[in-house]
């Protein structure tokens, strides 16, 4: 039994040991917390209604430029799609039994657009287009799906003033625990 006893303290001491180590290294002893710097290199989110759009503008005709070289590979040459996703037409569909969900035809919001293609474009080469040439294919695809003019200039302002025809087919999110000003009314 002394053997045991000793054996079981032994077990406590040590754990005692690792968890204050532990703690001041943080919860598991690795890592070190982000700096402002690396942090800012990663939060690049940009909300729906375009808060976070970074300065920059581009054109529908330098849009359509940057498209023909770094995405129409993938997208088709007229965003028809092909090994990437449709990006073009399908408006009216979303309620049929056989929906087309493209840029056009289902995001609610335009600045989710840049955001998306900001961080995951092209698929070869995730954020290496500059501000302006995300502005400029944001807004040639807005203009492939007849929501921007031919001679337009996408910038943060312009961009978040785009009304998306599939902005209220979306419903609000009724669970108590999830601020959703859409149900404030009721959803």
């Amino acid at each position: 039994m002394p053997m045991r006893k000793s054996v079981l303290a032994l077990v406590a001491l040590t754990s005692l040991a690792f968890s204050v180590r532990a703690e001041t290294q943080g919860h598991y002893g690795i890592g070190r917390p982000a700096t402002d710097k690396e942090i800012a290199g990663w939060n690049i989110d940009i909300g729906r209604d375009g808060s976070n759009l970074p300065a920059g503008s581009g054109t529908v005709a330098h849009g359509r430029e940057v498209f023909e070289q770094q995405c129409s590979a993938c997208h088709g040459e007229k965003g028809e799609g092909g090994v990437g996703d449709r990006l073009v037409g399908g408006q009216g569909t979303i309620a049929t039994p056989k929906p087309i969900k493209t840029v056009g035809s289902y995001w609610p919001y335009a600045p989710t657009l840049f955001d998306y293609i900001r961080r995951a474009m092209p698929q070869n080469a995730p954020q290496s287009l500059s501000n302006e040439d995300v502005y400029a294919v944001s807004a040639y695809i807005l203009n492939m799906n007849g929501l921007l003019p031919a001679d337009a200039t996408l910038d943060a302002r312009t961009l978040s003033a785009i009304e998306m025809p599939n902005r209220s087919m979306f419903t609000g999110d009724p669970r108590p625990d999830v601020k959703n000003p859409a149900c404030e009314k009721g959803c």
